[in-house]
């Protein structure tokens, strides 16, 4: 497992300090409004015991942040809903860039269709520095499956729109970026996505799996349960179970149903045994349940897709950022690592996108609860001091060191611990639900 040492020293100053543990947090992840103008299929706003109210983030609010501006390498203006619905969006821009420090960025992730010219300008004049837009398809027909209540013409304009603000602001740093939700429905429309956007003046993309909030979206989940460890081990032991003509699919009713064996099933029965044992050994976790039903065409074509999207993104210098095609087996939060702050339309303090809403989803063949973790409320106590309590400097801390168990690859799926409607502990003693989390694992990316 990895291992950060938390622990400084007093010689230490600020800025060699990890972001998680200086005195002010480096990132700040502010929800500007819970409303939206779309019902997209993917979104926890269209799911069952999300729980969310609808609310946008007062001046007041906003302005009790301030204190944190100062030295805050990055502010984005999004969360649950669509930020160019609130009125006070460019406030926020233009109040955030005056504060910060020079090299720092705003930005915020958008649906696009409330980008037009006089729009674009307003934003561009704010000092708005990235933005980026959900583009998961061109192809109209599933574009319109996807993002119910919009169209490629949309984002036509309002990549339009943006060049054109940019080109009569001749002093912008905007960068314009498409978000991609990768699911089997669209996988091999990638390629064709990334060049009709770069051809549109969009300089980086950002593309994530989906999250099933459904249980009929799970069908659409186009990555590998199993880590590539788990999968490079598993192939060798098959191979060399085929050479030496074990066949290893019964296992599981010979292992659980027969007490009674005959000699080759418990040749059959111990070749698995060993095969765990080297697992084990090396800290590898095997579900050997999904590995032998593991849908290797999906996982060429995507392996395949990811290959050809890098080619485009080189050839056409497009920023590229994709996730794993499957978990990773060595855990980082980026939230955590790089200092983020999370902060709901309301005040409220989380630590990350995986703990800022209540919501329910499904995640290896089980419906999983997630409720949000609160640190404090802005206004009731001052951002810097919710920082700095110590219960929110020891639960950064416990993430720090990266000492997870990897529950989608357990094969005690689904527990007691991961899979309960309040999470109290995984089987580590982590009071952290990271072991379960879909960012934590490389499978979902954000603008950050």
């Amino acid at each position: 497992m990895n291992s950060t040492d938390p622990k400084i020293t007093e010689h230490d100053t600020e800025a060699e300090l990890l972001p998680a543990l200086r005195s002010y947090p480096s990132r700040l992840f502010v929800e500007t409004t819970t409303r939206c103008n779309m019902k997209c299929q993917m979104c926890v706003k269209q799911s069952m015991g999300s729980g969310l109210k609808e609310g946008d983030l007062s001046r007041e609010t906003f302005q009790a942040l301030e204190p944190a501006f100062s030295r805050a390498e990055a502010v984005v203006l999004n969360g649950i809903g669509e930020p160019l619905l609130h009125p006070d969006l460019e406030f926020f821009i233009r109040r955030a860039k005056e504060l910060m420090p020079a090299g720092s960025w705003v930005g915020f992730q958008s649906n696009g269709l409330l980008l037009d010219d006089v729009r674009a300008e307003s934003l561009v004049k704010a000092g708005l520095d990235r933005i980026c837009l959900s583009l998961d398809a061109i192809c109209p027909d599933t574009f319109r499956k996807i993002r119910e209540g919009g169209e490629v013409e949309d984002l036509e304009g309002a990549f339009r729109s943006l060049n054109r603000a940019i080109r009569r602001n001749p002093g912008s740093r905007l960068q314009i970026g498409v978000e991609f939700v990768l699911m089997r429905d669209n996988v091999h429309q990638l390629p064709d996505v990334l060049r009709w956007s770069a051809s549109r003046g969009v300089s980086f993309a950002i593309v994530s799996h989906l999250l099933p909030y459904e249980k009929g979206h799970v069908s659409q989940i186009a990555y590998d349960y199993n880590t590539r460890e788990a999968v490079e081990l598993f192939d060798k032991w098959r191979k060399k179970g085929n050479e030496l003509g074990i066949d290893i699919s019964t296992f599981f009713h010979v292992y659980h149903c027969k007490f009674i064996r005959t000699p080759e099933e418990q040749r059959m029965v111990d070749f698995v045994l060993e095969m765990i044992s080297e697992a084990r050994s090396r800290d590898i976790f095997l579900h050997l349940e999904n590995l032998m039903k593991r849908d290797t065409a999906m996982a060429d074509e995507l392996a395949k897709t990811f290959d050809t999207a890098r080619a485009i993104a080189e050839e056409s210098g497009l920023d590229l950022r994709l996730p794993g095609t499957s978990p990773r087996n060595e855990r980082t939060c980026d939230f955590i690592d790089n200092g983020g702050m999370f902060i709901s339309w309301d005040g409220e303090v989380h630590p990350c996108y995986f703990l800022w809403h209540t919501f329910q989803c499904h995640f290896s063949g089980r419906k999983k609860y997630v409720n949000r973790k609160v640190f404090g409320t802005i206004g009731d106590k001052g951002i810097l001091d919710i920082w700095n309590d110590s219960r929110y400097r020891a639960f950064r801390e416990e993430v720090l060191r990266h000492e997870y168990p990897f529950c989608s690859n357990c094969n005690l799926v689904p527990c007691e611990y991961i899979y309960c409607e309040e999470f109290e502990q995984d089987c580590y003693a982590n009071t952290v639900p990271c072991g379960d989390c879909f960012w934590c694992m490389g499978l979902f990316q954000c603008l950050s």
